[in-house]
């Protein structure tokens, strides 16, 4: 029987560079992985996200290290259930992924209204960012 608390830790949780994640992604599931979610931490001066698969209920983490201000690719090139979360992250933390096939432009949970990315540790002012986007 299979543990039932996995921590992460280097054992299951590898690094990766932005430049990567597409190939990274595509040979976990390749190989057969399914995309468990992404989570999101405000480092500071940059956000690290977590990518989450499964296989056989072996867990196994990437970690990407995104700079604020830059962008990251999206990855639901590969798994097309990404974009929600990546929509949740770009929302919550300010992190711009490249090829987001369906972008809600900050407006999946927040109203209009808010000017700031909520859980960033020094907010993205959205006003600015979408503006840019434009």
């Amino acid at each position: 029987m299979k543990q039932s608390v996995v921590v992460l830790d280097a054992a299951n949780t590898k690094e990766c560079t932005s430049e990567n994640i597409i190939s990274v992604t595509k040979k976990l599931k390749d190989g057969g992985n399914r995309l468990i979610t992404l989570s999101s931490a405000d480092l500071g001066d940059s956000i690290d996200i977590l990518y989450h698969f499964d296989l056989d209920l072996d867990l196994a983490d990437i970690r990407v290290n995104v700079p604020k201000g830059k962008k990251t690719p999206s990855i639901a090139s590969v798994y097309p259930c990404a974009f929600l979360v990546e929509n949740e992250i770009k929302e919550h933390f300010g992190v711009d992924f490249d090829g987001l096939p369906l972008d809600f432009a900050g407006m999946l949970y927040l109203d209009e209204e808010v000017q700031k990315t909520p859980f960033c540790k020094i907010g993205i002012n959205r006003v600015e960012t979408q503006k840019q986007e434009a």
